[in-house]
């Protein structure tokens, strides 16, 4: 019996597109998860009284962390049962970016969502009479983490439903997969780094919950300035996919689509950590010392703007390697 080995081929791609999500999709909720966990049984230690409320935020905050892996575990399942029949070999390299795009980009918000809803469930312990705040700011905060493997799913979805089959082969490979992993790895840096002022500002409310509104502000700046480079991945991908280009097996030019989603999707991730460090110690001292908080703001936004420009560096390298093909 004849093997249709083009058909075998793209079956392959979206068994191992799929072990590729749910695989690196797995590893940023557990991690979450595993250090709410953490901090949840710290404070029970010290004030267990308050058992009710820390376990029932150690779980909304899981949860919410569980969420990037869940969407993972959804486009594996996809990937698992698409139908191959009839598809090209271009679809192989859609369904592998898929996979990519969904699973890398689920890293990073599944820890960061950890480190708001952690430091939500110590904060209970700490200052039982401010639950519902801390409960607000975690809900909020981890949301926000979970805007990066949004996009990573967005794109996944993308990969996987847009008709590609009137585009050459090749370049369009490369285009496709290098979309997928512009998104996945520029997710992993603002995905933690918007753990970071969540984190901090569950911390700092829970020692003066007056400070709520100064330290909720603050951290939502902070996380929406350190989303911008999972952003710039996202428009590179988004680029890559759309753009037409013509036939052609020169290499270079194929390295040059590869290289563009390297590019950007690596030069994501300090900037989107870097950020939000520097968001996380604004958030902390505006709860410390709310009176400061003009003052805290504008540094805080200065400092990330300066570690904002190795990401704006990736992404104008980034063009112009889709500019030469």
């Amino acid at each position: 019996m004849a093997v249709d080995w083009t058909t075998s081929i793209v079956q392959a791609a979206a068994f191992g597109g799929a072990g590729l999500c749910i695989g690196f999709g797995a590893i940023g909720a557990a991690v979450g998860e595993g250090y709410t966990a953490g901090l949840a049984n710290e404070g029970l230690a010290q004030r267990p009284e308050q058992s009710g409320g820390i376990v029932r935020t150690m779980l909304v905050g899981q949860a919410i962390a569980e969420s990037a892996g869940i969407f993972a575990l959804v486009v594996a399942v996809l990937l698992i049962f698409s139908d191959v029949k009839g598809q090209g070999l271009l679809s192989a390299f859609t369904f592998l970016g898929a996979g990519l795009s969904m699973g890398l980009s689920a890293i990073g918000s599944g820890i960061g969502s950890g480190l708001s809803s952690a430091a939500a469930a110590a904060g209970i312990a700490r200052q039982p009479g401010a639950q519902n705040q801390l409960t607000t700011n975690m809900l909020i905060g981890s949301a926000v983490c979970q805007t990066p493997a949004i996009f990573g799913m967005v794109v996944a979805f993308m990969l996987m439903f847009v008709d590609f089959s009137q585009a050459p082969l090749s370049p369009t490979w490369a285009a496709v997969l290098g979309a997928g992993l512009s998104t996945g790895l520029a997710a992993i840096g603002p995905g933690i780094g918007n753990g970071y002022p969540a984190g901090e500002a569950a911390a700092g409310i829970a020692r003066h919950p007056e400070t709520y509104g100064d330290a909720t502000r603050t951290m939502l700046i902070g996380q929406t300035v350190s989303q911008s480079t999972a952003i710039y991945g996202f428009l590179i991908s988004l680029i890559l996919l759309f753009s037409s280009f013509p036939a052609t097996a020169n290499p270079a030019k194929i390295a040059a689509l590869l290289g563009a989603g390297l590019a950007m999707g690596f030069g994501a991730i300090g900037p989107g950590v870097g950020e939000g460090a520097a968001a996380g110690y604004a958030v902390r001292w505006v709860c410390r010392n709310p009176e400061r908080v003009a003052l805290l703001t504008r540094t805080m936004l200065v400092g990330q703007a300066v570690s904002e420009s190795t990401g704006i560096y990736s992404l104008i390298v980034a063009l112009l390697l889709v500019m030469v093909v």
